[in-house]
């Protein structure tokens, strides 16, 4: 079965009394432990699209799969923890908490979840993610001590923290430079291989969406593999 489906998802605006159609009867799948890159420019609706992947959005009409469960066929409750238990997002920008130092934003998401891990637990498991982004020497430095490529690598962390066996990653790099950019792709990658997880990751970037296993194009609402 695959980790992943979308069935003719479809999402529709209303903009100045028309319709817009941002994503257009897309179907899509992907494996567990795969990592597809979706590349595109900028309103070609790949973000949207991710969104209503990680169950953020509802479509208009389609439905989006996981493990075979109709994700929008969930209850409130159960829609919440398909998105805390079963998705890690990174997002285009950080969005760390500035009260928070940076162990304890990796730590977040536990105190969302019915754990299986013990506070002790939880607590070193932040500290192994920071290690593993680098960041391990800065744990107790809140995010405005912090530059925005660290930033970035602490809420790349953080997204790990649940075990998530499905990642969406929007413009995960963007602002990032080439030395940072590589060493991202480094955690992804080693996080593909060690644990499975399966990768969704949207960029504009050619070169990035290379380094995926499959690649995707969206233009104008629709899909196509490359």
């Amino acid at each position: 079965m695959p980790r992943l489906v979308a069935e003719a998802v479809t999402k529709t605006y209303g903009l100045n009394g028309t319709r817009l159609r941002a994503v257009d009867e897309v179907s899509f799948q992907v494996e567990r432990g795969e990592f597809v890159s979706i590349i595109g420019h900028s309103g070609s609706g790949k973000t949207t699209f991710l969104s209503m992947l990680g169950g953020l959005s509802r479509p208009t009409s389609g439905r989006v799969l996981f493990d075979g469960t109709d994700v929008y066929g969930l209850g409130g409750d159960a829609l919440s923890r398909y998105r805390c238990d079963s998705v890690g997002f990174v997002f285009q920008f950080a969005s760390l908490l500035p009260a928070l130092t940076a162990w304890e934003n990796v730590l977040l998401p536990a105190g969302f979840r019915e754990s299986r891990l013990s506070v002790d637990e939880a607590e070193a498991k932040a500290l192994e993610l920071l290690a593993l982004v680098g960041l391990r020497d800065r744990a107790d430095a809140y995010p405005s001590q912090l530059s925005g490529g660290q930033q970035r690598r602490v809420a790349i962390a953080r997204a790990f923290m649940n075990d998530p066996p499905l990642l969406l990653a929007d413009e995960p790099t963007g602002d990032l430079d080439e030395e940072t950019e590589a060493e991202v792709m480094k955690v992804f990658r080693t996080m593909n291989e060690r644990s499975g997880t399966t990768f969704v990751l949207v960029t504009h970037d050619t070169e990035l969406a290379r380094q995926a296993g499959r690649r995707m194009r969206m233009h104008r609402g629709s899909m196509r593999e490359v």
